[in-house]
Parts: structure tokens; sequence; C-alpha cells
């Protein structure tokens, strides 16, 4: 049985996961959850049992030192919420952990559980994967989904992939079969360039979180990390013709198949989102700025 106490009444609550492992190219999703917590002062709630879905063989525990006093990490996965207010005020409940060595299902419906007992309204799923895109362009971001009134509405992708998937795919399928309104969010990272962090593809998974959810995230110094992360990337790849060879070929490739960021829509959705930062009293402090109390002091629960 899932115990929330604690936790208060939250308003047209999103969950917002991501997992460490196979859908983490570059650690940029969780890493994007993980941004989330940190800007928004994320407060954990709850953490699944370690012993019921990880192998620590795979995933070990690590030992650290606290006040003189040795203590252990467990691997786990932990949800959070936190409150964002502003003339549209909503919470998101994060989902922050590492992929399960087993009982995925069970991992699933454990996580649902959650999200029926808090009212989630829709699920996000913020997977990265490796692929054939140049670290000078644009990081390119595809909305998923199984439901096809979704994908309408939304102006989303239908889902059509068939072969291996990993845990985000499980939990949306499971989304799906349960009747939750599941998304996914997948960022392609340059498979050249894969060892974590990637900023720039975290920036762009937000990015792309904001405009599907309509709100404004504090990036922080993500923007000045991503754009430090592509100049040493760019030096890097000068120093190699054979590897500055190829990212051109990339780029042609890329810039004669899309020219994405050429469109009209592309440029409305950067001016709708340049808008949004401008809103008055969105800053640290003001209408915009994210809380988690409520005016009488008291949780509750819906």
């Amino acid at each position: 049985m899932i115990e929330l106490e604690g936790v208060p009444e939250l308003i047209d609550p999103i969950m917002v996961a991501a997992f460490e492992g196979w859908n983490d190219a570059g650690d940029a999703a969780s890493s994007a959850v993980a941004h989330l917590e940190q800007e928004w002062k994320g407060e954990v709630f709850a953490a699944l049992d370690a012993e019921d879905y990880y192998d620590f063989q795979v995933n070990r525990p690590t030992v650290f030192m606290e006040d003189g006093t040795r203590k252990i990490t467990w691997p786990t996965t932990r949800l959070s919420v936190v409150r964002i207010t502003g003339e549209r005020p909503r919470d998101l409940v994060l989902v922050r952990g590492i992929e399960p060595s087993m009982r995925w299902r069970s991992f699933c419906n454990e996580l649902l559980g959650f999200a029926h007992e808090l009212g989630v309204e829709m699920v996000v799923v913020l997977g990265a994967l490796l692929g054939d895109t140049p670290h000078t362009r644009p990081v390119p971001v595809s909305g998923v989904t199984s439901d096809p009134d979704l994908a309408r509405t939304m102006d989303l992708e239908e889902s059509k992939y068939e072969g291996p998937t990993g845990i985000v795919g499980i939990l949306q399928e499971a989304c799906t079969h349960a009747g939750v309104p599941a998304v996914s969010l997948w960022a392609a990272v340059p498979h050249y360039v894969s060892q974590p962090p990637n900023p720039k593809a975290t920036l762009a998974l937000l990015n792309r979180l904001e405009d599907l959810l309509d709100l404004r995230v504090p990036l922080g110094e993500l923007v000045e990390d991503a754009r430090a992360w592509q100049l040493g990337v760019d030096q890097l790849a000068a120093e190699d013709s054979e590897v500055a060879e190829y990212v051109q070929s990339l780029e042609e490739a890329r810039d004669t198949a899309e020219l994405p960021e050429a469109s009209g829509e592309a440029i409305a959705r950067e001016f709708e989102r340049y808008l949004r930062r401008r809103e008055p009293g969105s800053g640290p402090g003001g209408p915009g700025a994210p809380g988690f109390g409520r005016e009488d002091g008291g949780p509750r629960r819906r």
C-alpha cells in the first residue's frame, strides 16, 4: 500500500521521469530531471525498495562518511515534488533513478500506483540515444506517444518503433495500458562524443519540455555550460582531420535533409520560449518563483 503522508494536494500534476542507463546517452535525460530538482528544490517523498529491482553487482551501493560515521547509499529510484507558482500554478512529480535490473513490470506498476494516488494527469519520460547527428547543430528532440489522440492534439509522433527497448519504452506502454496519457521525449546525442555530461542535449530536452507543458524552466548556468561543451568539442574535432571531415559530412547531411531550425514553426517556438522568459515576476522571488507550501501551512492530499 502506498503511503503519501506529508505530500500536499497537487495542482494539475505531471510526472516527469528519467533513468540512468541504456536510455540515457551522455546522461542527458537524468541530468535534465536532476536540474529540475535542483532549480525548483524538489522534496523527495518516496524511494522504491532497492532490493526489489536492482542487481547490486551491476549497480553497486556506495559507502561514504558523514559526521564520522560510515553510511551506504543504495541504487534506487526516488520521487520528489516541485510546485511551479505564478498565473498558472501546477506541480511536477519528478522521478529520477537507475534503469532496474529486474521485475520491470512490477517497477512500472509501483510508479503508476504513485501516479494514481497523486492524481497525475500525464507522464513524460525523458530519454537520450546515440545518433548520427553533428554536435555543431541544434540537438534533435523527438516527442513520441502510443496514443493516436495525444499524437494529434500535442503534435507528437505516434510510436512505430520495433526492436529492443529499455525502461522508457516499457513505462510508456504501461501508462498506455493503464489509461494514463504518456509521452517520451528523446534527444539525439552525437555518437562520436557520447561520454557524459552533455549539457547541450540536457538543455534541448528541457526546452522541449517547456514547449510541451507550456512552462518556464530556470536554466541557471546550463546555457553557458552547453556553449562551453560545444566549444570544447570544436577544439577536439579541429585537432583531428578525419574527425573534422566526418563532422562536416554530418552537417551537410543534416542541413540538406531537414533544415528544422529554419522552419516557421521552429522560429515560433523559440519566440514563445523567449516571451515566457520575459514574463514579469517570473524571476527568483517573484510570482513565478518555485514554492511548496500552502497558505494554511498544512499538508493535504487529493
